[in-house]
């Protein structure tokens, strides 16, 4: 058997994985583990991956979780070309430090803008308090600020004048409040620059096949009340 990779594209780590996966050419199956039905919670997929998360890569024998390891793994298995992870090394410490940065900043004020905005009330039928809404838009645009003047910079993209992993991992980030109806890059010119050659970079027909199911989240069914029962954990994490 040859390289797995087990991924949900509603999820922003795995399409960073899926769009550097197929940008460079690296044969894979795709084993689709649908988050809202909690078939990450299922024995199969335990033995891929016992922390019940996706992605998850299982290459012959051998498996892996979490985004940053798989990406790294497979810009090293594959020999792929030296801009994605750089040897140098101010360059590479570079995209090391925003994917130390990412976790806990802009990927979580992200995911929280996302569910907090369009699928609580969409999917789960309930809207957040204002004000709790307006606090985590205030830590989004926070932590764009800091994106844009800590991170990017003057430069055309995240690690210099080349696509990185980071880049991947950044822009699939902020897909999330812009399928909820933000309008981060309209109101950030520096911002929309960086994205467009990203898109560019990547191949705008790849970019839009990774975003499909996110960009249409909007129109998901409403949860039922199992579906409500296993998102629970993740529910009261939104809302803490």
């Amino acid at each position: 058997m040859g390289l797995e990779l087990y991924l949900d594209l509603l999820s922003q780590p795995c399409r960073a994985v899926y769009i550097f996966a197929k940008k460079n050419g690296i044969p894979f199956e795709l084993r689709t583990v649908d988050l809202l039905k909690g078939q990450h919670h299922s024995d199969d997929f335990a033995q891929v991956n016992p922390l019940k998360k996706v992605p998850a890569l299982k290459d012959g024998d051998f498996t892996l979780a979490e985004s940053v390891a798989i990406l790294l793994y497979l810009s090293r298995k594959y020999e792929t070309p030296d801009h994605w992870y750089p040897q140098d090394l101010q360059a590479r410490a570079r995209v090391d430090e925003y994917l130390a940065w990412q976790h806990t900043a802009l990927r979580t004020s992200c995911t929280r803008t996302l569910w907090q905005k369009m699928m609580f009330p969409v999917f789960l039928g309930q809207r957040v308090p204002p004000e709790m809404l307006a606090s985590t838009l205030a830590e989004l645009d926070r932590c764009l600020q800091l994106f844009e003047d800590k991170f990017l910079k003057d430069q055309d993209f995240l690690a210099g004048s080349h696509i990185s992993v980071a880049d991947l991992v950044a822009i699939t980030e902020l897909m999330h409040p812009v399928s909820a109806g933000c309008q981060i890059f309209k109101s950030r010119p520096k911002l929309e620059a960086w994205r467009q050659r990203v898109e560019a970079a990547v191949g705008e027909g790849l970019f839009q096949e990774a975003h499909a199911a996110i960009m249409k989240a909007k129109d998901l069914p409403p949860a039922d009340a199992a579906m409500k029962e296993k998102l629970k954990p993740f529910i009261q994490l939104l809302l803490q």
